[in-house]
Parts: C-alpha cells; structure tokens; sequence
C-alpha cells in the first residue's frame, strides 16, 4: 500500500489506526457521502489486543493478535506512515515527526491510551524479563512473558495487580488471575500456592450485578483480593512489590508478579489545546464532537468519555461520530447520541466467562442475550475466543458492525 499522501489537506483527517480510527474511516468510506480521509498512524502492525488475556494464559497463539497495519486500512484511506506530533486546531493542522503538516476539515482524534511502564520504579526494566517473575498481559512484547511464568510456576506467591488509573480493559487484570488459578491446579501447585489481587479500586467490578458473581469465584477459588493497594515500586532482585495502602507502604513478597502499568491520554493530546484537565480530549459525552472546536471529534480511549475503555465501547462510539461529522457536514443539527454502552468478557477460567455489558454513564446493564449474562457460562467463553476476533477482523474493522 503506498503511505506517502499524495496531498497535505484532507477533509477528515484521523488521528490514529488502532481499533476508533480505523472503525470511523472504514464507516466514512462506505457512506454516500465518502470524504477523502487521510490516517495518521506510524505503527506496521495492527493488534487484537483484547486477546492477550488468552495469550497470557496460553490457550491462544500471539501472532493471531497481528495483522499489518496495510491490510487494516480501508480501501480508499490514505495512510501517513507517520507519528503527530502537534495539534494546532485553530489553524486546523496536524504537524508530524517527519516535519510534515496536514491540514483538515474535520478531524477525529482516535489515539488510544498510553502504557506508562516508567511511573513505577522497577517495573521497566523487570517486566518480561527472565528470572524476575515480573509479567504483563498489556503488551505484544511482554505478554509471551505471562505464560512463561504461569506455566513455570512451582508454587509461592502470585500477584496480580491493578492501577489507580484509568486502563483499558477495566477488568483484564482480574481475569489472568482467575486463568492462573486454573491452570496452577492443573499443574499440580495450587495447594502450595496464595494468589493476591492488589488494586487500587475499592471493589471487585463497579456494576454490583457483575460483582456478586464475582466475588462468589473469588471465595470459591480462595484467591485473596486486597483492596485500595496501588503498586508504587518493585524490587526486582528482592522479588518484593510496594504499595500505597490508604498512606501507608505495605511491601509483598512475590514469586509471580502480573503488572498492569499505569495509563494516561497520550502525551502529544495531554500537551495539546484539544485536553481536558485530566489530560484527555475534551468531548461531548452524547454527542463525542469537541466542546471547543466543533469540527473536531474524539473516540476510544484518549477521549474524556466517562466510561470503560473497551472496544465494545469504540464499535458503539464509531457511529456516533460518523453520523454527527456527517451532520455538521450538511449544516444539520447532531442528534446521534451515544449511551456510554460498554462491555467487558470477564473470563473467570479456560471454558467460563461473565459476559458484563452495562452503560458506563449509568452503571445500569444492557445485556445483548435473553439469559442471565452475570452467570459463567462456556458459550460466552467461546464467543469471546472465536467469535469476538471474527467480529473484530471481519465486522469492525470493515465497517459492518
């Protein structure tokens, strides 16, 4: 696919290839109304990242989370192989590292969120790497390393951890947990074994209906939830994690640490017009365009839409923005609203998941099935392994759902 545009204006301009930026230009592109869209995004590769739970507990092959960035991008798009670097909205243009500046009608901001390994000390230079027990599920570099330690492990101490901050996939560090369980009785060691949750929410899941079922498979598989504990350091040599505890430092003993890093708005959105106070792009809870420049739009994880980060959650938004860019194009009112829908698969074991679906907006459920979704049940389990990355690769990502 040629990435060198042949133009330095576009009538909608987005801002990053992952899941948000390709959904919205795969939509653009198939309506009546097609634009010329350019996409701003560096990366070669294209990532299921969702799967990574069950790469991490070694029921799926990583390279299935992969495709080249080229095979992603919609028919018709141009791909600038390239990274922002700058907003400048009132002047409608997005600089970049090569030193090139696009200009647009309309812009979508679909950046994603930022993995701040290096806000713990110790946890950069540990994850991944052999011999310190320290793993992460949250990135295609370092999620090989969970299985590794999962399925090497001879007993002892595992602990698995969840920031303070916002992340993607609020429920992702709880269900490698429920996996490593699983297969530690599988493997034989689970008698001699303790397993921690330490994170720094409150509560097990925020949609009480979710949270019983929870916490019935946590006093069922006696793992040990310790609320409110924040990772602030490691100790890699001395194989010891330290945490913020209400003010005070509580230091844990591990043999397997399971990391989920700290997260935040990505630099260039935080240092840029287009942020918030808290760093993210400043939009419409409803509506997803700007609150300052209303021929901007944002989506997914970089935007300050006040609900879980999740790509349930960008398949509901994608249209939303699509419908209300088209809107503003014509000169009509934007009346096409998006509820703040999120889902989350919480697999609780290789064959069970609670398929959580819920208004991030509302906390209230909004289930897809006509049973009880906060039940473990194998068919969820099977839609999240096979049905959900078709879904993705096939629906999604094409526009077609």
């Amino acid at each position: 696919m040629e990435t060198t545009p042949a133009t330095d204006h576009y009538t909608v301009l987005i801002v990053g290839g992952g899941s948000a930026g390709i959904t919205v230009a795969a939509h653009l592109l198939q309506s009546d109304e097609a634009p010329d869209v350019g996409i701003i995004d560096p990366a070669s590769k294209h990532y299921y990242q969702p799967i990574w739970t069950l790469v991490g507990a070694g029921a799926v092959e990583k390279a299935s989370s992969a495709r080249d960035m080229a095979e992603v991008i919609p028919p018709g798009a141009d791909w600038i192989q390239d990274r922002a670097v700058e907003f400048t909205p009132e002047e409608n243009t997005v600089s970049t590292a090569q030193g090139h500046t696009f200009s647009y009608d309309y812009l979508v901001v679909a950046m994603g969120i930022q993995l701040d390994w290096d806000h713990i000390p110790g946890l950069a230079e540990s994850v991944g790497r052999p011999g310190t027990g320290v793993c992460s599920n949250y990135s295609y570099e370092t999620v090989d390393s969970t299985w590794e330690n999962i399925r090497n492990f001879s007993g002892g101490r595992a602990i698995f951890t969840q920031p303070a901050t916002a992340i993607k996939c609020g429920g992702a560090p709880q269900k490698i947990m429920y996996l490593a369980d699983e297969a530690f009785r599988r493997q034989g060691v689970r008698g001699q074994s303790e397993i921690f949750f330490c994170t720094a929410k409150p509560g097990i899941f925020s949609v009480n209906k979710y949270a019983r079922t929870l916490q019935q498979i946590i006093e069922r598989k006696d793992l040990k939830p310790q609320f409110e504990h924040n990772l602030k350091a490691i100790d890699a040599d001395r194989k010891e994690a330290i945490f913020d505890h209400q003010g005070d430092e509580v230091t844990l003993s591990y043999d397997l640490l399971h990391v989920t890093p700290p997260m935040s708005a990505p630099d260039i959105v935080k240092e840029s017009p287009l942020a918030n106070e808290a760093g993210w792009v400043d939009v419409h809870k409803y509506t997803l365009q700007h609150n300052t420049y209303d021929n901007v739009f944002a989506l997914g994880d970089c935007s300050s839409l006040p609900t879980s980060k999740t790509g349930a959650a960008v398949r509901k938004q994608a249209p939303t923005v699509v419908k209300n860019l088209q809107a503003l194009r014509r000169g009509q009112s934007l009346d096409a609203q998006y509820d703040g829908y999120t889902s989350c698969p919480l697999v609780t074991g290789y064959g069970s998941l609670v398929l959580a679906e819920f208004s991030g907006y509302t906390g209230e459920p909004m289930e897809t099935f006509p049973f009880d979704q906060s039940q473990e049940r194998y068919s969820m389990y099977l839609l999240k392994k096979n049905g959900l990355p078709n879904l993705y690769w096939h629906g999604m990502l094409k526009g077609r759902a």
